[in-house]
């Protein structure tokens, strides 16, 4: 099962294998408190659309469209290649869904619960 959690929520037993999605490591989180196993800041928002989001430059629908296009970019750069991609987070993540057998829990910092950059990877990740 693929869930999201605030990093600043406490760290679950039912979280399974822990992914931190976002570009920046957040404030005032040890990484020992944190209890992340992977952080793909590859897959997190660029830091222009992060900041436009964050400025309120851009509303949640543009983001997740803006959002939507990167990741779809960034499945397009890793899957051209001849050679299978080591570096693809979203394989990985797709990877450890199948094989697994643990739950996945993507983190994000974000206060908003539902309007979110995980949301939407989760979204993504789930549509392919």
């Amino acid at each position: 099962m693929l869930n999201i959690k605030r990093i600043y929520d406490e760290p679950s037993d039912k979280d399974g294998i822990r992914i931190l999605v976002d570009r920046l490591w957040p404030r005032g989180i040890s990484k020992e408190k944190a209890k992340i196993d992977f952080w793909f800041k590859d897959i997190a928002p660029s830091n222009e659309l992060r900041k436009s989001f964050h400025e309120a430059a851009i509303d949640f629908i543009e983001f997740k469209a803006k959002y939507l296009r990167e990741l779809s970019e960034y499945g397009r750069r890793h899957n051209s290649s001849a050679e299978p991609d080591s570096d693809n987070s979203i394989a990985e993540i797709s990877r450890l869904l199948k094989t697994g057998g643990k739950n996945i829990t993507l983190l994000y910092g974000l206060k908003d619960e539902i309007n979110n950059n995980a949301a939407v990877l989760k979204e993504f990740i789930l549509k392919k």
